[in-house]
């Protein structure tokens, strides 16, 4: 939520985005994981930290997909409409497809730093399987923990695109055939 909105406001206003944008670029270039040692300490080793590396990790594709998308709508379809009018009629549908892609790759980060949160002192979990399988010499539980996560990323990324393929059913892109 506070990516589409921070990437909505730096889309929409160049004052923003000169004003907030440097500061985005900043911390993005910071690995997630880095996080790790603040969150923890700010809150503790449960579920508060965890749900936090997972929100920054997903933050960033989300935040800078709608940026661009919104910057990128061209000025012929920008007419004298009031900034509400604006918004609804131009901004959102031209910008959507950028930041459906920036959810999808949001989500796919997700799912990564769920291995990394769980790998946080966790006692249980599909990270937890990783760490213990690796611990134990167990190849086979490994394999069985990655094929989990990519069958839960591949569902629900198909989940996301079936949920939100009529928003941008009005696009006249190219089909491959």
């Amino acid at each position: 939520m506070l990516a589409t909105a921070l990437g909505a406001l730096t889309g929409f206003s160049a004052r923003a985005r000169q004003l907030l944008d440097p500061t985005m670029q900043a911390l993005r270039a910071i690995p997630s994981i880095a996080w790790v040692p603040l969150f923890i300490l700010w809150f503790g080793i449960f579920e508060a930290s965890k749900v936090a590396l997972i929100a920054v990790g997903a933050f960033f594709p989300i935040y800078l997909s709608l940026m661009t998308g919104i910057h990128g709508v061209d000025r012929k379809l920008v007419c004298q409409l009031g900034p509400l009018a604006l918004v609804l009629r131009i901004l959102i549908p031209a910008a959507l497809p950028a930041w459906l892609t920036g959810v999808r790759g949001g989500l796919g980060l997700a799912w990564m730093f769920v291995i990394a949160a769980e790998l946080m002192g966790a006692s249980e979990g599909l990270g937890y399987l990783l760490l213990d399988g690796q611990m134990l010499g167990n190849a086979a539980q490994i394999l069985g923990a990655l094929v989990l996560f990519a069958i839960l990323g591949k569902s629900t990324d198909s989940l996301l695109v079936f949920a939100t393929r009529q928003l941008i059913a009005w696009q006249d892109g190219f089909a491959p055939t």
